[in-house]
This record gives C-alpha cells, sequence and structure tokens, in this order.
C-alpha cells in the first residue's frame, strides 16, 4: 500500500512544490494530499509574546483543523503548521515530519520523542537569501540609501547629504561584527570579504573556518565585538540566553554612532533600549527586518524615529529558499521511506 503523505503549504512555500520534489524523489508510490494556509496573506501566530499553543513559536493553523487534514497519513510535511503534543496523542499513525525551516519551532519536539516521531528540518534553506538581504541593509544604512529615498518621496532634495559632516561611509573603512556565526552569519562573513572591511565574529560554540582566519576575520568575545564594530549585524537563534541580549548594556557597549542590523529573529533585540538609542544619537541607525511581535502595531515609536529602517519579515523570503527547503524536504521523505538515517535530524 503505497505510504500516505501531508503536505501543509502556504502562500511562499507552496504544497505543490512540496509535492513535485517528492514524487520526483520517490516516484509515484506515494499517496500525497495537499492542504494551503492563507501566510503570508494571513499573519501567523508568534509564541514569543506569550504561545497560545503549548509553548510553540511561529506556526499557523488551528489544531481540530491540522488533525482532522492529517488524518491517518504516516507522514506530515509542512512549514508552518502546529504539531503539540495534544495533537500528536490524536495521530497515532504520523511516525515523521518534515518542517521546512531552519529551527522547528512549531513543534513539540519532546513531545515527538515520547511519540517516536522521527523530525527533520531544513537548515540553511534561506542562509544565501538572508545573507544577500543583510548586505543590502548595512548599505542602505551606511550609504544614507533609505534617507535619501525618503526625502524624494516626500518631494525634498537631500542636497545635504553631500556634506562631509553627514555623508555616509564606505564598508570598505569599518569594522563590521557579525554576532552568530552559524549558516548565514559564515555566509555574511564571506560576502562582505569583497568589500575590504574588517570583520569580527562572536559566537562562543564554533571556531572560524580555516579560509575566514587566513583572510583577518577574528574570532572575538561579544563585550569586544560591541566595543570595536561600526556595524552590528545579529544572525544567532533564539534562546534563553539570547534573548533580549541587545539591550540596555550591550547598547550602551556600542560605539557612538554605529549601526544595527537584525534579520535574524525579533526576541533577541530590547526593542524599548534600542529607540531610546536611536532617538538619543547614540546609534547612528538600524535596520530591522525581524520584531518581537508581527504585524508591529500601527503606533509603534520605533516606526516614527527618523534613522531606522523597517521591514516586514521579508529577509529570507526568495523563490530559490522555496525550492532549496522544498528538495530538502523530498530528500528526507525519500531516506525515511527508504530506511536510511536521516540528514537533518532535529
Amino acid at each position: 500500500m503505497p505510504k500516505s503523505i501531508a503536505i501543509i503549504g502556504d502562500r511562499f512555500m507552496l504544497p505543490s512544490m512540496f509535492a513535485e520534489h517528492i514524487r520526483t524523489a520517490c516516484g509515484n508510490g506515494v499517496d500525497i494530499r495537499s492542504l494551503e494556509q492563507p501566510w503570508p496573506d494571513e499573519p501567523m501566530e508568534h509564541g514569543y509574546a506569550g504561545s497560545k499553543l503549548d509553548g510553540l513559536k511561529e506556526f499557523m493553523g488551528q489544531p481540530d483543523e491540522i488533525v482532522d487534514f492529517i488524518g491517518d497519513a504516516e507522514l506530515l510535511v509542512t512549514h508552518l503548521a502546529p504539531i503539540s503534543r495534544s495533537m500528536l496523542e490524536r495521530l497515532p499513525k504520523l511516525k515523521f515530519i518534515a518542517v521546512s525551516r531552519g529551527g522547528p519551532v512549531n513543534i513539540d519536539m519532546q513531545a515527538a520523542r515520547d511519540h517516536n516521531v522521527l523530525v527533520v528540518n531544513t537548515p540553511g534553506r534561506n542562509a544565501s537569501a538572508v545573507a544577500e538581504f543583510t548586505i543590502g541593509a548595512i548599505l542602505a544604512e551606511t550609504r544614507l540609501i533609505r534617507s535619501g529615498h525618503e526625502a524624494l518621496r516626500g518631494g525634498e532634495w537631500r542636497g545635504d547629504l553631500y556634506r562631509a559632516d553627514r555623508t555616509g561611509r564606505e564598508l570598505g573603512e569599518m569594522t563590521v561584527g557579525i554576532v552568530g556565526y552559524g549558516a548565514i552569519g559564515s555566509r555574511v562573513a564571506k560576502l562582505l570579504k569583497a568589500f575590504g572591511c574588517r570583520i569580527l565574529v562572536a559566537d562562543p560554540y564554533v571556531q572560524l573556518s580555516a579560509q575566514d582566519r587566513n583572510d583577518g576575520v577574528e574570532h572575538v568575545a561579544l563585550s569586544e565585538l560591541l566595543g570595536r564594530a561600526d556595524v552590528i549585524t545579529l544572525h544567532a537563534r533564539v534562546t534563553p540566553e539570547t534573548t533580549r541580549f541587545i539591550g540596555r548594556d550591550a547598547l550602551a557597549r556600542i560605539k557612538q554612532g554605529a549601526f544595527l542590523i537584525n534579520t535574524a529573529r525579533g526576541p533577541l533585540v530590547d526593542y524599548e533600549a534600542l529607540h531610546d538609542a536611536l532617538a538619543s544619537g547614540h546609534l547612528g541607525g538600524a535596520m530591522l527586518d525581524t520584531f518581537a511581535v508581527e504585524p508591529v502595531p500601527a503606533d509603534w515609536p520605533l516606526l516614527q524615529l527618523p534613522n531606522v529602517t523597517l521591514t516586514p519579515h521579508i529577509a529570507g523570503a526568495s523563490v530559490r529558499t522555496v525550492t532549496v527547503a522544498a528538495e530538502q524536504a523530498a530528500e528526507e521523505v525519500r531516506r525515511f521511506l527508504a530506511g536510511e538515517p536521516p540528514r537533518n535530524p532535529c
């Protein structure tokens, strides 16, 4: 009998893309059914502000509807659907979950282990997209691209941005600090080398690659990075240790006029403290793609500051991200069906 696979995608991670790659990898000996969720046209739930579902983070879908759709499927491939302990208790046939994300934040991992359900993910699926976006974010701030654009949109020609006391600085003369040296942070370091800037990395859990060491990248403590960098870009995961670790104390250590870039996760930053650092002029500017609460409130104070660029959590959004994630998930499905060990177990 063909193995039953439930696919829950959305309008970014298309169910049809998952199905296409699974059939390519596994042939026709699978029974696939698909569900499309309305994200990103409708917002997901964010457990960082207090989860409504067993502590899960960043998910979409009502438990009863998800359980009814999965039914007797043995395999689930999903992007955002939540899987909690109480849901797993109602899905006795489920043995495998592929989550097309860098981290399975929408899955209760302890419950999955307790129920003998293998969970795999797709690490690095959007590393290229986020790294490229980060370089653009740095340039938008340091070269006054956002400032010039906003002025022109408002009918003002900012000739003063050419003044020596106001114009931007080139990356080649600056020091960039990368916090987090995973798939994204290490790629950011690689891209930055082309600009000739000094590169610092703070990550206590990994070592620099031999190539980065040879190229002069420095591995330093976070406190040293904060004090030396002209630009600080965040690429760490959210853990108890990193939650709001860019707070008042950390911001006070950052040199006057430096820039903060966050394309990682909103909970890494104390946004009230960041607002004060930007409003006072201690920070020269910030570029933020992620937030503790998404969507951000219309009256959010940071929206009113002139020295901050905000985007709606799109750094990882690219067509290539979809393709890479679907390919990785399909290969994990194939390996599970073939009795082979997974490449990316959680």
